[in-house]
Order: C-alpha cells, then structure tokens, then sequence
C-alpha cells in the first residue's frame, strides 16, 4: 500500500493554482479601491468641503472597522467555511460601495468606508488563510509572491483608472467601480476555490470584539483630533485613556481565555511575532506616504486625478519588481537578511524624500518612488511568508487574522498620526496674513482649501505660502517614516529567527498551541 503525504496530495491537486486565482481576484478588490481612494480625496475633499481632518476619517473609517474585526472574521472563516465568509464579505463590500456612490456629503461616505470595512475584514484574512491548506511549504513562498503581486497590480491600475473617472465623472464612480471587481471575485471563488473550514475553532467572542473596535476607534480619533484641538486638550487625553484602558483589557481577558480569539500563543512565538512586527510597521510607513502623496502631486504639482495615477507608477514598479524577486533573493541569503536589508532602503527613500522642495519637480519625486516601491516589496513578502510560516493550519484563519489585524492598525495609525502630523505642520507654516478669519480657518484645512481660497481671494502669495507649507510637512511625515523604518531594520536584524530556526518553528508552535488546547479542554 502507498502512503500519500499531505504534502503530495496538495502537489496532485492541480486546481489549487486555480483557486489561487479566486484568491488573487478577491485581493484585487481590495488594493483596488484603496489606491483609488488615496487618488479620490483631494477632489473629494474641493467637492464636498472636507477638511484634512475629515479626510483622514474617510481613510480611516474603512481601516479601523477593518482591523477591529479580522479577527473574529478569520475565526468565522474557520468554524463556517473560509469560501462561504470569503463570498459574504464580498457581498458586504459591494453594499458599501453602493452606499458610497450614492452618498450626499463626508458623513455619508465615511459610513460607507466603515461597511465597506466589514467587508474587507472579511476578506482579507480568510483569502490569506486558505494559502497553508492549498500549497506546500516550498511553494507557499511563491503563492504569497504571487497574492502580493496582485496586490502590487491593483496599486497602479487603482490611481489610472480612478483618475479617468475623476476627470470624467463625478467622485461617486470611484465607488461604483468596484461592481464588477466583485462579481469578478465571487464568481472565482464559487467556481475555483474549495471550502476549507475547522469546526474545533473558538467561537467569536462579542466582548473582545467590541473591546477591539472601540479601543482602536478611541486611539484613531484622540490621534486625529490633537493638531486641531491641542494635545494637551482634555477630550484627546481623555481618549487616549480610555482606548488604552479598553485595549489592555481586551488583552487581559485573551489571556484568561481558554480558546481565545487573540491567540497570545502565536505572539509569544518569536518566528511569528517579529515578521509580523515588520510588517506592520512597513504599512505604517506606506499608509502615511499614500495619505500625503496625492495632495503633493495634485495641489502643489498641478496634475489632475488620472496625472496623479499614472505618477505614481514608479513605486508600483518598484514594489511588483521586488515582489517577484522576493522568492530567489530569500532562497539565497535568508527572509533575516532580505527583510532587514528592503527597511534599510525603504528607510533611504524616506530620508531621500524629506529632501524634495516646492521646486523639485516630479523626476526627483519619481526617483525616490521607486526606490520606496523597491524597499516595500523586499520587506513585506518575505515577512508575512515567515510570519504565514508559523501558523498551525488548525489556526490558519485566526492566525492570519491577527497578523492582518496588526497590519492593518499600523496603516490606521499611519494615517491617523502622520496625516496629523501633517496637518500641524501645514497649518503652523500657513501665512494667511491679511485673510478674514473664516477664510483663514478654511485655507488651514487642506492644501486644497487653501488653494480654493487663494484662487476665490486672487492671491498668488497664499497659493505660493501653501506649497510651501504642505511641502514641508510632508518632509517631516518622511523624515519620521524613515526613522521608523530604520528602527524596524534593527529589529529585524536583531531578532528575526535564522533560516534553520525559522524551519522549526512551525512544528513547534503547533506543538504549543495543541498542547496548551488540550490542557483547556
């Protein structure tokens, strides 16, 4: 009698390539309509009067319900079936596009962003965590390649296609667009992707769940609200109280959890813990650039929406030549090495950017785009495979799960600290000299507020006052991106696990996390 390992059986089922394709097409929903965002809000922000502060929740909104949520999402996924909660988040994404379109001013569409969020916390880790079941270990790095390069196309498209809209459109078809990305989606998934499921998973906690929302959400908004109000102001620190009480709670009770929903295990885990630390910290980094990078080259440089996308080609370039190259790089020298050395030149970029001027021009821009997309993309695969890595496939969705969910607060937190860094330092370098005082509180919003004022007032000095200004908060938002960044390349070389240790773990964890279930049970 033959044995058949499950390592070969995987190999003889040819249709998982297949069904990678379900999963590709359910992340280009995402990375779509995230760059198409980033490229919507300046002529969101002159069409509907919304401020930086406003802005940042448009952005936010969608990210924070995101991240509060994966992580009873990928537990869903795994007591329900991965295919049927990956189907519904579609579905939910499509009714909060609807809802975006049709919106009538910011507060519509920040409700919007949220639903769509439930969506995307649907999607994202059930997509991830199907990859330990369908691929061998040897081929998980090349699936992840290939998700990441999927991700990386949606990145370039999103900005064109959504800046041809713009320039066509109304910004409400921004939104529609993403109707047949979804059916797309869902059709792949119904007809390619297997269901996958482990009725043994813990059952969605509401308490932690609710915990996680509005402890993030109070963070998010104390963050937002302190250029304007002061840091110092007794609501800001009063929300940073409480979202800090209510998350050191959320983690106290996971830890008397018997199946907990935050599995402590995986982050005691140092294999799992630092790769996700990494790359949480890259999308900090990436957020922060996408929120500051569209008002720069629209509002100081002058391009429309569709100029905007296709200028920010390079660092999609970048990032989709170092996503395909992630594989034999890490092959050859080790994720430690890889990882260490794609923060080290996301961390140049940075500091190479902070260097821009109002009179730069886009080819330096450009220059230091690519080198961005470069650094991302040497970083953040080999990370998320070594954190994948780690996972017990009986933990594949609640393990995927966290690490989106970390992933995803480091872009909320992104967006919300340096937009608002951002935001203090536009305002502080503002000269609204000789302005109303309403016109001058307008013109302090935005870069693109300023703009409408200074062209509604014919003052060319205010126009000049404001790129000067946004420019050189922006050269602060870059300087701390390429400290943070630099920071997570000494930790990486640090304290990422060796190659031959980063081959153990795996067994070892799931060794753990059994045992440690079955002295609950």
């Amino acid at each position: 009698m033959v044995t058949v390992t499950h390592d070969e059986a995987v190999r003889r089922d040819r249709r998982r390539w297949w069904a990678l394709g379900a999963l590709v097409a359910s992340m280009l929903v995402l990375g779509f309509d995230m760059t198409i965002l980033n490229v919507a809000l300046p002529t969101m922000a002159r069409d509907l009067g919304a401020s930086t502060g406003q802005q940042q929740w448009m952005a936010d909104a969608y990210v924070v319900v995101f991240a509060a949520l994966m992580l009873p999402a990928g537990l869903l996924g795994d007591r329900f079936g991965r295919r049927r909660m990956l189907i519904t988040g579609l579905g939910l994404f499509l009714a909060g596009s609807l809802v975006g379109a049709l919106a009538g001013g910011v507060t519509g569409v920040i409700v919007a962003r949220a639903v769509m969020g439930v969506g995307g916390a649907l999607i994202m880790p059930l997509a991830l965590s199907v990859l330990p079941s369908l691929f061998t270990p040897e081929e998980r790095t090349k699936a992840v390649g290939v998700i990441s390069a999927a991700s990386a196309l949606s990145m370039p498209l999103g900005p064109i296609i959504g800046g041809w809209l713009l320039n066509h459109f109304w910004w409400g078809s921004v939104f529609l667009i993403n109707v047949p990305m979804v059916g797309i989606g869902v059709a792949a998934c119904v007809l390619l992707l297997p269901e996958t499921r482990d009725p043994a998973a813990p059952r969605v906690d509401a308490v932690s769940t609710a915990l996680t929302a509005s402890g993030l959400g109070a963070l998010v908004y104390a963050i937002i609200e302190a250029p304007g109000r002061g840091w110092g102001d007794l609501l800001v620190l009063a929300l940073f109280a409480v979202g800090t009480v209510l998350l050191t709670g959320l983690v106290l009770r996971e830890r008397r959890a018997i199946r907990p929903m935050l599995d402590m295990t995986l982050l005691a885990q140092r294999g799992f813990l630092l790769n996700t630390i990494a790359a949480t910290l890259v999308m900090f980094v990436l957020s922060g650039l996408m929120f500051v990078l569209p008002p720069y080259l629209q509002a100081v440089l002058g391009h429309d929406a569709l100029g905007t996308g296709l200028r920010l080609l390079p660092m999609m370039g970048g990032l989709m030549i170092a996503a395909r190259g992630a594989q034999p790089v890490v092959a050859r020298f080790g994720a430690r090495a890889v990882v260490s050395a794609g923060l080290v030149v996301l961390a140049f970029a940075a500091f190479l950017g902070s260097r821009t001027t109002v009179d730069s021009g886009y080819g330096f821009t450009a220059l230091w785009l690519s080198i961005v997309g470069v650094g991302f993309g040497f970083s953040v695969v080999p990370a998320m495979d070594g954190a994948l890595a780690t996972l017990p496939k009986d933990r594949a969705g609640s393990g995927s799960g966290l690490l989106m969910t970390l992933r995803q607060v480091g872009g909320a937190i992104g967006i919300a600290l340096l937009g608002s860094l951002l935001a203090g330092a536009f305002r502080d370098r503002l000269d609204v000299t000789g302005l109303p005082a309403q016109a001058a509180h307008t013109a302090g919003d935005s870069v693109v507020a300023a703009h409408i004022v200074a062209q509604q007032a014919g003052s060319a000095h205010l126009a000049a006052s404001a790129n000067s200004a946004y420019v050189h908060g922006m050269s602060m938002v870059l300087l701390v991106c390429g400290l943070a960044a630099l920071v997570s390349a000494l930790l990486a070389a640090a304290f990422l696990p060796g190659a031959a240790a980063a081959r153990n773990e795996p067994r070892e964890t799931s060794e753990m996390v059994t045992s440690q279930a079955d002295a609950g049970q």
